[in-house]
Protein backbone atom coordinates (compact mmCIF):
# COMPACT_ATOMS: atom_id res chain seq x y z
CA UNK A 1 0.00 0.00 0.00
CA UNK A 2 1.44 3.66 -1.33
CA UNK A 3 0.33 6.73 0.40
CA UNK A 4 1.31 10.36 -0.37
CA UNK A 5 2.46 12.73 2.74
CA UNK A 6 4.48 16.01 3.47
CA UNK A 7 8.00 15.14 4.09
CA UNK A 8 9.74 16.45 7.17
CA UNK A 9 13.12 15.45 7.12
CA UNK A 10 15.42 15.45 10.36
CA UNK A 11 18.54 14.58 11.66
CA UNK A 12 17.38 12.24 13.85
CA UNK A 13 15.34 8.90 13.46
CA UNK A 14 11.43 8.83 14.40
CA UNK A 15 10.80 5.55 16.18
CA UNK A 16 6.86 3.94 16.07
CA UNK A 17 5.07 4.79 19.50
CA UNK A 18 7.96 8.05 20.19
CA UNK A 19 6.84 11.59 20.83
CA UNK A 20 8.16 13.77 18.63
CA UNK A 21 8.19 17.80 19.71
CA UNK A 22 8.90 20.10 17.02
CA UNK A 23 9.72 23.89 16.77
CA UNK A 24 9.28 24.71 12.95
CA UNK A 25 10.48 27.94 12.13
CA UNK A 26 11.57 27.84 8.20
CA UNK A 27 8.63 28.87 5.65
CA UNK A 28 9.00 25.47 4.01
CA UNK A 29 7.85 24.09 6.90
CA UNK A 30 5.64 26.45 7.88
CA UNK A 31 3.59 25.72 5.16
CA UNK A 32 3.50 22.34 5.79
CA UNK A 33 1.54 22.99 8.74
CA UNK A 34 -0.39 25.33 7.59
CA UNK A 35 -1.86 22.77 5.12
CA UNK A 36 -1.86 20.56 8.24
CA UNK A 37 -4.18 22.37 9.98
CA UNK A 38 -6.79 22.05 6.85
CA UNK A 39 -7.28 18.77 7.45
CA UNK A 40 -10.18 18.51 9.95
CA UNK A 41 -9.41 17.92 13.80
CA UNK A 42 -11.22 14.22 13.59
CA UNK A 43 -9.49 13.41 11.37
CA UNK A 44 -5.63 12.40 11.67
CA UNK A 45 -2.74 15.43 10.46
CA UNK A 46 0.00 13.11 9.07
CA UNK A 47 3.41 13.83 8.06
CA UNK A 48 6.40 11.66 6.80
CA UNK A 49 9.98 12.03 8.91
CA UNK A 50 13.02 10.43 7.18
CA UNK A 51 16.28 11.11 8.63
CA UNK A 52 19.18 12.66 6.77
CA UNK A 53 21.85 11.06 5.07
CA UNK A 54 23.35 13.41 3.19
CA UNK A 55 22.55 17.77 3.86
CA UNK A 56 21.40 19.99 6.32
CA UNK A 57 18.28 20.25 8.77
CA UNK A 58 17.99 23.93 8.36
CA UNK A 59 18.89 25.39 5.34
CA UNK A 60 21.63 28.14 4.89
CA UNK A 61 19.42 31.68 5.31
CA UNK A 62 22.55 34.10 4.48
CA UNK A 63 25.75 34.22 2.71
CA UNK A 64 28.47 32.16 3.93
CA UNK A 65 31.53 30.28 3.78
CA UNK A 66 33.54 29.65 1.81
CA UNK A 67 32.08 32.28 -0.95
CA UNK A 68 30.18 35.08 1.52
CA UNK A 69 29.12 36.64 -1.38
CA UNK A 70 26.54 33.36 -2.90
CA UNK A 71 23.21 32.93 -1.87
CA UNK A 72 21.47 31.19 -0.17
CA UNK A 73 19.92 28.39 -1.34
CA UNK A 74 15.74 28.82 -1.60
CA UNK A 75 13.01 26.23 -1.69
CA UNK A 76 11.41 23.14 -0.57
CA UNK A 77 14.63 21.37 -1.36
CA UNK A 78 17.28 23.66 -0.19
CA UNK A 79 19.92 22.11 1.61
CA UNK A 80 19.38 18.40 -0.28
CA UNK A 81 20.95 18.96 -3.40
CA UNK A 82 19.62 18.64 -6.78
CA UNK A 83 17.89 15.13 -6.06
CA UNK A 84 16.50 15.06 -2.38
CA UNK A 85 15.89 11.13 -2.20
CA UNK A 86 19.36 10.24 -2.58
CA UNK A 87 19.50 13.05 0.14
CA UNK A 88 17.63 11.00 2.66
CA UNK A 89 17.62 7.28 4.36
CA UNK A 90 15.48 5.19 2.46
CA UNK A 91 13.06 3.83 5.59
CA UNK A 92 11.34 6.73 7.97
CA UNK A 93 8.19 7.00 9.78
CA UNK A 94 5.01 8.53 9.62
CA UNK A 95 4.00 11.16 12.76
CA UNK A 96 0.44 11.69 13.30
CA UNK A 97 0.72 15.53 14.55
CA UNK A 98 -1.71 15.31 17.90
CA UNK A 99 -1.01 19.20 18.43
CA UNK A 100 0.15 22.22 15.98
CA UNK A 101 -0.08 25.48 17.77
CA UNK A 102 1.23 28.95 15.38
CA UNK A 103 2.39 31.33 17.75
CA UNK A 104 2.13 34.97 17.19
CA UNK A 105 5.18 35.09 15.18
CA UNK A 106 4.29 32.69 12.50
CA UNK A 107 6.27 30.31 13.75
CA UNK A 108 4.78 26.21 15.14
CA UNK A 109 5.12 24.69 17.94
CA UNK A 110 4.02 20.88 17.13
CA UNK A 111 3.62 17.87 19.12
CA UNK A 112 3.75 14.32 17.04
CA UNK A 113 3.83 10.71 17.60
CA UNK A 114 5.23 8.26 15.48
CA UNK A 115 2.93 5.60 14.17
CA UNK A 116 3.79 3.27 11.11
CA UNK A 117 7.39 2.02 9.26
CA UNK A 118 7.25 3.58 5.73
CA UNK A 119 9.43 3.26 2.62
CA UNK A 120 10.70 6.05 0.67
CA UNK A 121 10.01 5.73 -3.26
CA UNK A 122 9.75 9.17 -4.24
CA UNK A 123 9.89 12.77 -3.36
CA UNK A 124 8.30 15.79 -5.05
CA UNK A 125 9.75 19.18 -4.78
CA UNK A 126 7.29 21.03 -6.96
CA UNK A 127 4.94 22.26 -3.92
CA UNK A 128 6.02 25.09 -1.10
CA UNK A 129 7.46 21.80 0.73
CA UNK A 130 8.62 18.75 -0.08
CA UNK A 131 6.22 15.62 -0.55
CA UNK A 132 7.20 11.75 -0.69
CA UNK A 133 5.48 8.58 -2.50
CA UNK A 134 5.83 6.25 0.34
CA UNK A 135 5.34 2.39 1.29
CA UNK A 136 3.89 1.31 4.09
CA UNK A 137 6.25 -1.59 6.19
CA UNK A 138 4.30 -4.19 7.93
CA UNK A 139 5.56 -4.52 11.17
CA UNK A 140 6.13 -8.69 11.55
CA UNK A 141 6.96 -10.62 14.82
CA UNK A 142 9.63 -12.93 13.55
CA UNK A 143 11.08 -15.84 15.12
CA UNK A 144 11.12 -16.47 19.14
CA UNK A 145 10.47 -12.35 19.38
CA UNK A 146 8.63 -12.90 23.08
CA UNK A 147 11.99 -14.27 24.37
CA UNK A 148 13.97 -12.07 23.30
CA UNK A 149 12.47 -8.94 24.17
CA UNK A 150 12.09 -10.52 27.80
CA UNK A 151 16.39 -10.62 27.17
CA UNK A 152 16.71 -6.96 25.67
CA UNK A 153 14.62 -5.66 28.66
CA UNK A 154 17.06 -7.56 31.29
CA UNK A 155 19.87 -5.98 29.27
CA UNK A 156 18.34 -2.67 29.18
CA UNK A 157 17.53 -2.20 32.96
CA UNK A 158 21.71 -2.66 33.44
CA UNK A 159 22.28 -0.36 30.47
CA UNK A 160 19.92 2.48 32.49
CA UNK A 161 21.78 1.75 35.67
CA UNK A 162 25.08 1.91 34.20
CA UNK A 163 24.54 5.02 32.58
CA UNK A 164 22.57 6.40 35.80
CA UNK A 165 25.54 5.55 38.12
CA UNK A 166 26.52 3.58 41.08
CA UNK A 167 24.95 6.36 43.36
CA UNK A 168 21.50 7.55 41.81
CA UNK A 169 18.68 5.20 40.73
CA UNK A 170 17.59 3.32 37.74
CA UNK A 171 15.84 5.83 35.01
CA UNK A 172 13.17 3.17 34.99
CA UNK A 173 11.67 0.55 36.75
CA UNK A 174 10.22 -2.76 35.65
CA UNK A 175 6.60 -0.86 35.42
CA UNK A 176 7.85 1.39 33.41
CA UNK A 177 8.37 -0.74 30.59
CA UNK A 178 6.50 -2.54 28.21
CA UNK A 179 6.05 -5.94 27.30
CA UNK A 180 5.17 -6.14 23.99
CA UNK A 181 7.71 -7.11 21.76
CA UNK A 182 7.60 -4.95 18.74
CA UNK A 183 7.04 -1.48 21.32
CA UNK A 184 9.87 -2.92 23.50
CA UNK A 185 11.96 -3.04 20.44
CA UNK A 186 11.19 0.85 19.72
CA UNK A 187 11.69 2.09 22.92
CA UNK A 188 14.89 0.52 23.56
CA UNK A 189 16.16 1.81 20.20
CA UNK A 190 15.06 5.20 20.50
CA UNK A 191 16.62 5.51 24.23
CA UNK A 192 19.86 4.06 23.21
CA UNK A 193 22.67 6.55 23.09
CA UNK A 194 23.45 5.82 19.22
CA UNK A 195 24.37 7.04 16.63
CA UNK A 196 21.89 8.14 13.70
CA UNK A 197 23.08 5.30 11.45
CA UNK A 198 22.61 2.44 13.97
CA UNK A 199 19.27 3.96 15.42
CA UNK A 200 18.12 4.07 11.30
CA UNK A 201 19.77 0.03 10.95
CA UNK A 202 17.62 -1.25 13.74
CA UNK A 203 14.92 1.36 12.57
CA UNK A 204 14.76 -0.94 9.33
CA UNK A 205 15.14 -4.01 10.52
CA UNK A 206 13.29 -6.41 8.81
CA UNK A 207 11.18 -8.04 11.69
CA UNK A 208 10.50 -7.28 15.48
CA UNK A 209 13.39 -10.21 16.52
CA UNK A 210 16.01 -9.38 14.43
CA UNK A 211 15.43 -5.37 15.80
CA UNK A 212 15.40 -7.07 18.97
CA UNK A 213 18.89 -9.27 18.65
CA UNK A 214 20.42 -6.70 16.84
CA UNK A 215 19.51 -4.26 20.20
CA UNK A 216 20.86 -7.10 22.47
CA UNK A 217 24.54 -7.85 21.10
CA UNK A 218 24.20 -3.56 21.17
CA UNK A 219 23.35 -3.16 24.84
CA UNK A 220 26.04 -5.97 25.99
CA UNK A 221 28.73 -4.05 24.28
CA UNK A 222 27.34 -0.41 25.43
CA UNK A 223 27.26 -1.67 28.94
CA UNK A 224 30.55 -3.27 29.03
CA UNK A 225 31.72 0.08 27.23
CA UNK A 226 29.85 2.38 30.14
CA UNK A 227 31.64 -0.42 32.89
CA UNK A 228 35.04 0.62 31.52
CA UNK A 229 34.62 4.09 31.48
CA UNK A 230 32.98 4.63 34.93
CA UNK A 231 33.39 9.21 34.16
CA UNK A 232 30.33 8.56 31.53
CA UNK A 233 27.68 11.13 32.66
CA UNK A 234 24.19 10.26 33.53
CA UNK A 235 21.76 10.56 30.69
CA UNK A 236 17.93 11.02 31.03
CA UNK A 237 16.42 8.35 28.02
CA UNK A 238 13.22 9.40 28.82
CA UNK A 239 13.59 12.67 27.00
CA UNK A 240 14.81 13.36 23.79
CA UNK A 241 16.15 17.19 22.04
CA UNK A 242 13.45 19.53 20.51
CA UNK A 243 14.40 19.29 17.08
CA UNK A 244 15.48 23.33 15.79
CA UNK A 245 12.79 22.69 13.14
Amino acid sequence: MTVRLPLFPLNSVLFPGLVLPLNVFEERYRAMMRDLLKTPEEEARRFAVVAIRDGHEVAQSAPGMPDPTALPDRGPAAGFGPDPVKAFHGVGCVADAATIRERADGTFEVLATGTTRVRLLSVDASGPFLTAELEELPDEPGEEAGALAEGVLRAFRQYQKRLAGARERSLSTTADLPDQPSVVSYLVAAAMMLDTPTKQRLLQSADTASRLRDELKLLRTETSIIRTLPSLPASDLTRGPTSLN
